[in-house]
């Protein structure tokens, strides 16, 4: 479906800032499309404040929306999602309005690879100065720039770094002609030096004509930069400078960010690999101060995590964490992902995490939970109510569902019971087959559909800062399918408490660390408007007891009960 590149564009448009602050390696057809974004008419707040009083950078309250633009909403009927389309969507993500309940209420977008590439999923890069022409032009992503920021939306896109596409001018000048520049910029040897990627692939791949091998970890037509050449660090400086400055982007997300230098055998994680992303976070921070980065390392927990921290990115993607959440929601038992989640919460600094459920290379949620609605919401509350910067799946949020290979999991947004809802031709990838019955439009205006359960939790965690940047105290249960943990921002308590199991759990008590909290008795309306009278008990020693007039929390529910002392 996805035509080959024509490497033919416009005049190069680069801002002048950029030019004076940043050192010229040459640049081979490195142009954009169009005019460059405009400024936004109005942008989104800088920064929250905690109710303890600190300032704090606006990622720590918000959620996030990873979309891919393909396949989120067509404007043209030509079969592919576009930026007119998604800004036709916006105000099902956000109106700007906080008053209403009607839209989702995420104030983030990650917007998977949106440069001029090769393939359909647009991770082999051949313009890094251009927006795929898929997509529409720059001055069409200008205009949704400014749309998302007049509705308090911070947009976040991919950065794809660590490999260009084989068809890229670069690495084309460098198969070409052994003295270019550009020689340097990638890695080559003349003879096969034989050994696998992390992942037992090949990595190293022979140059057409066959006179010498490259190298490229994740497949032959993605040849790796080399980082060791400033030239190359210069010129993705550059890249990252004319984002952020010329087309008003918010962050980015950094794909592959592990592998950006390899020291021999050693392909993922290595020590000049920390050096060159400590370099470039500042450089990030220098250029513009509330950008937000944040880093794939494919796999990790808390333990992988730490030598990135704590002055390269922002945050990084807890995928132990995501998969501890399916797990809970999938099987019961509390224990693991409490013992997970307490690791992240204590090691990781300041709340510098982002967390999922599931993301573009795996299957969907709904695919890993049976599509189960039950199970679903149990997920989307531990995603929403604990530590980090949440992000979603688009479709997440109405249980889409997807499986390998990659396409399947990246079909077109379910919006109608027909394609018109997303295109008037034939979309760029068939339909998932309950595309007729899990909708936008069937889940709208049911209270009781997995659209609703999400957006009633994202109005909680806004509603209710602690469970956006509070403390995270677990607390002790005399259940073991009942996960319970305390989230807690100056004086703002808020009691989570999810029932994993297939059966309800009676009232029963939890136990709270010493002094978390005062000993009394509180009323706690529950956030998500479940029905009932709740009471909580604290007594000296920290045992916690919740009733409610409604009886037993049932199976696979979630309460988010703020406390209030004394029922003042």
């Amino acid at each position: 479906m996805r035509r080959r590149l024509d490497v033919q564009h416009s005049t190069r448009l680069i801002g002048i800032l950029v030019a004076l602050v940043l050192c010229g390696a040459p640049v081979i057809n490195a142009s954009a499309q169009g005019t460059p974004a405009a400024s936004p008419v109005a942008s989104p707040s800088p920064g929250a404040t905690s109710l303890a009083g600190e300032p704090l950078p606006w990622w720590h309250d918000a959620v996030c929306y990873e979309i891919f633009v393909r396949s989120f909403a067509d404007s043209d009927g030509d079969g592919d999602g576009d930026f007119a389309g998604l800004i036709g969507k916006l105000d099902y993500l956000n109106d700007g309005d906080p008053a209403t309940t009607t839209d989702l209420g995420v104030t983030c977008l990650w917007l998977m690879p949106i440069m001029e590439a090769v393939s359909y999923h647009g991770y082999d890069v051949t313009d890094y100065y251009a927006v795929e022409r898929d997509y529409g032009t720059a001055a069409d992503f200008g205009r949704l720039m400014t749309e998302a920021h007049a509705r308090g939306i911070r947009v976040v896109v991919d950065l794809v770094i660590n490999h260009t596409s084989v068809e890229h001018p670069w690495f084309q000048q460098a198969l070409a002609d052994e003295a270019s520049p550009y020689r340097d910029w990638y890695i080559f040897s003349p003879d096969d030096p034989s050994y696998l990627g992390p992942w037992g692939a090949d990595a190293w791949h022979e140059s057409p004509g066959g006179s010498d091998y490259f190298y490229g970890v994740f497949w032959s037509g993605m040849p790796d930069l080399d980082f060791r050449n400033p030239a190359v660090t210069a010129e993705i400086e550059k890249i990252t400078a004319f984002w952020l400055l010329e087309m008003g982007v918010d962050g980015f997300r950094l794909d592959a960010i592990k592998h950006l230098i390899e020291e021999g055998r050693v392909q993922e994680s290595t020590p000049a690999t920390l050096a060159w992303i400590a370099d470039y976070g500042a450089f990030i921070r220098a250029t513009k101060p509330a950008s937000y980065t944040v880093g794939e390392i494919a796999g990790a927990g808390t333990d992988a995590l730490l030598p990135y921290y704590p002055d390269l990115l922002e945050a990084y993607f807890h995928f132990e964490l995501a998969g501890a959440s399916l797990n809970a929601a999938n099987f019961g038992q509390a224990r693991q992902l409490a013992g997970i989640a307490s690791g992240a919460a204590d090691r990781l600094p300041d709340g510098r995490v982002a967390t999922f459920l599931a993301n573009h290379d795996q299957p969907r949620t709904g695919t890993q939970l049976d599509a189960d609605d039950a199970d679903a919401k149990v997920a989307a509350t531990l995603l929403l109510t604990m530590p980090g910067t949440p992000f979603l799946y688009y479709g997440e949020e109405i249980g889409m569902i997807g499986d390998k290979p990659d396409e399947r999991i990246r079909t077109p947004m379910q919006w109608t019971a027909d394609p018109s809802g997303f295109t008037t031709g034939t979309p760029w990838e068939p339909f998932q087959d309950d595309a007729q019955t899990r909708t936008v439009a069937a889940q709208d205006s049911d209270s009781a559909s997995l659209l609703n359960a999400y957006r009633r939790l994202i109005q909680a965690r806004t509603t209710h800062p602690a469970l956006a940047h509070g403390d995270f105290t677990p607390l002790e249960s005399g259940d073991p399918n009942v996960f319970a943990f305390l989230r807690q921002d100056g004086e703002q308590r808020v009691l989570v408490l999810v029932n994993l199991g297939n059966e309800p759990a009676d009232p029963l008590p939890y136990t709270a660390p010493a002094g978390a909290l005062s000993p009394g008795a509180y009323t706690a309306p529950d956030a998500l408007g479940s029905p009932g009278e709740i009471s909580v008990q604290i007594d000296a020693a920290g045992v916690v007891t919740v009733t409610s007039s409604a009886g037993p929390l049932p199976a696979k529910t979630g309460l988010v009960l703020p406390l209030t002392p004394g029922g003042a």
